[in-house]
């Protein structure tokens, strides 16, 4: 299990990372908040561990941007602030568990595989891949804008649905024209460009937001 600690108190970070490193998990520490919400836009983990009072950028903010980044990572809070009102600012935050200090190990553990198996369960119920605002269900080939339906034609789909599974992949027009329209289509032909064109009209509405992008000399690339 691949965990982001998010943790400035040296003592703490060490004895978590310490714990979870000889039973087998694989641990990334952040000593602030900013260094962890970039390390976590970057970085694919199974679990966030996320103090509260962190400097640079608190957690319950670190939580907040995440979520607005659609990154859907189970975060656990893990703080000193053990108020009723704490909690359910940091659950209400994006979070989904919240574990107080001090703390016992085998609780924290507990918490982790609690976590991981619900993860684990959501994706096997729902393969669902987030651009931006854009929400592909892979399993309903269904595509949404802030939950309003985007229409798009089969190949479209296919297109799309192509880009998803090789993202942040330079991909030659050739191998797009091979595995969206088959081996047997003509080579010559320009409609990779053409439907690249349309499906970048349906999905890249945000001038400063283009995911398709065109690498020059070799193909395009989804860039998430």
């Amino acid at each position: 299990m691949k965990i982001l600690l998010v943790e400035d108190e040296p003592s703490v970070a060490t004895l978590i990372n310490k714990g979870l490193t000889e039973n087998g998990y694989s641990i990334t520490v952040a000593p602030d908040g900013y260094i962890g919400y970039t390390i976590a836009k970057e970085h694919e983990f199974d679990i966030i561990i996320l103090d509260i009072m962190v400097p640079g950028m608190n957690g319950i903010e670190v939580c907040k941007r995440l979520r607005q980044e659609k990154i859907i990572t189970p975060i656990l809070f893990l703080t000193a602030l053990g108020t009723t009102e704490n909690i359910v600012t940091g659950l209400n935050s994006g979070g989904d568990d919240y574990l107080v200090k001090p703390f016992k190990f085998a609780e924290l553990e507990a918490r982790l595989r609690s976590l991981n198996r619900r993860r684990t369960l959501a994706l096997q119920d729902e393969d669902v891949f987030y651009i931006g605002d854009i929400a592909v269900n892979l399993d309903a080939k269904l595509v949404q804008l802030n939950n309003t339906p985007i229409n798009l034609t089969s190949t479209e789909y296919r297109l799309l649905e192509y880009f998803i599974k090789n993202k942040n992949k330079v991909l030659s027009r050739l191998e797009i024209l091979e595995n969206v329209w088959g081996i047997d289509f003509n080579m010559g032909t320009n409609v990779v460009d053409v439907y690249v064109n349309y499906l970048r009209k349906k999905i890249d509405k945000i001038p400063d937001q283009k995911f398709i992008q065109t690498i020059v000399g070799m193909g395009y690339m989804l860039k998430v």
